[in-house]
């Protein structure tokens, strides 16, 4: 039920959802641990486009990073939803998501090891441009591709949906590569505006090609459909939003029109 609706709200409100549009699982595989991705391209286009990295919250790799994979690839993008946990692991329990997405956010190495054959794996596709890739990432996913920002990733941009703006790695002066788009909810508890003014202080002092967008009144995962639900369900601070979805969306495709200019 939850895809079905999940695709409804693409379909009117973020993307058309092209009938070429195909999407396969697929296998790949980073220090012995075999993780589980769903590649997503439009097969009526014959030339190489650029790709997308997916990149998914404390949840696991699910519909949703599915969803939004498939929506970038009806706009002319080949998108891979990536698996950060292994094998494709997916939760309902905060206590267990906190764990997952710990194990890989407190391991630099292991964070950038997943992620790079994630790109990797992108990269070789032949509907893909490997020269041409950025990454987009949700709540945990969104601290995962601003710390391989951080890093000096090889990437064109980056888009951090309420994501965790917070690092111990924080970026050294013109090591960022990536230009930066940051949509944030001003009254979500899990970046508090001492920590988002860190990160903007961060930012400014790397000398980063960025962009905040701050929307008022918004808690956490107000793109995310089931984030009223789920948020009831585990007392957790998560509201969806219908016009912020949609804006942030909007805002997102022209910031990929120029970053692959």
């Amino acid at each position: 039920m939850f895809r079905l609706f999940l695709g409804l709200v693409l379909a009117l409100s973020v993307a058309p959802l092209h009938a070429a549009v195909k999407g396969e699982e697929v296998a790949y595989q980073a220090g012995g641990t075999v993780l589980k991705g769903y590649l997503a391209y439009d097969a009526a286009v014959q030339d190489k486009r650029p790709g997308v990295l997916v990149v998914h919250d404390w949840w696991g790799h699910g519909d949703f990073v599915r969803e939004r994979a498939r929506a970038l690839a009806a706009l002319g993008y080949t998108a891979l939803a990536v698996d950060m946990f292994g094998n494709g692991k997916q939760t309902d329990d905060p206590g267990e998501a906190d764990k997952l997405s710990g194990n890989v956010a407190g391991n630099l190495p292991l964070m950038k090891a997943r992620f790079d054959a994630a790109r990797a794996l992108l990269q070789k596709q032949k509907t893909v441009d490997p020269k041409r890739i950025s990454a987009i990432g949700y709540s945990f996913g969104g601290k995962v591709v601003l710390d391989m920002a951080r890093q000096g990733a090889d990437l064109a941009g980056v888009v951090s949906f309420w994501g965790l703006v917070g690092t111990t790695h924080p970026a050294r002066k013109g090591s960022v590569k990536a230009k930066v788009l940051v949509f944030n909810g001003k009254d979500d508890p899990m970046a508090p505006p001492e920590q988002i003014k860190l990160f903007q202080q961060e930012m400014t002092a790397a000398g980063v090609d960025y962009k905040l967008v701050d929307y008022p009144g918004l808690k956490h995962a107000f793109t995310r459909p089931d984030a009223d639900a789920r948020g009831k369900k585990h007392n957790l601070p998560l509201a969806y939003d219908a016009e912020a979805d949609r804006k942030s969306w909007a805002v997102m495709q022209a910031f990929f029109t120029r970053v692959f200019r």
